[in-house]
């Protein structure tokens, strides 16, 4: 199951790359939460989460430089420019429950996210 969800994760960023919200809606679960650590503070469910993908201003969403399997986790690893112009690698950990995101959260540190997920 964990390779399919790795496929899926680079299904998701190719599609969300590409502007595609209809397909990254297939992908998450319609109570998916997406936050940066402060569930209070998050996205709550799809809706919000296509509508802040969806924003003109969020700009590019980097490139995807490596997807690490975490069964029922992955761990998503992008470099992006940061708010210094300078280039930066963040992560997400992605958790999937049925075959849909259930949960995403934003790590601006990558280790913190393999830690998270027990892969470091």
């Amino acid at each position: 199951m964990s390779q399919e969800l790795v496929e899926l994760v680079r299904r998701g960023y190719e599609a969300a790359r590409r502007g595609d919200l209809g397909t990254m809606r297939e992908l998450l679960d319609p109570d998916v939460m997406w936050h940066g650590g402060d569930p209070a503070a998050a996205c709550q469910n799809r809706r919000q989460a296509l509508a802040w993908m969806g924003r003109p201003e969020r700009g590019p969403i980097g490139e995807l430089v490596e997807v690490i399997d975490a069964g029922e986790q992955v761990v998503v690893i992008m470099r992006r420019t940061g708010e210094d112009g300078e280039s930066e690698l963040v992560a997400n950990l992605t958790t999937f429950r049925d075959g849909r995101v259930i949960e995403m959260v934003h790590y601006p540190d990558p280790d913190d996210a393999r830690r998270a997920a027990g892969v470091l």
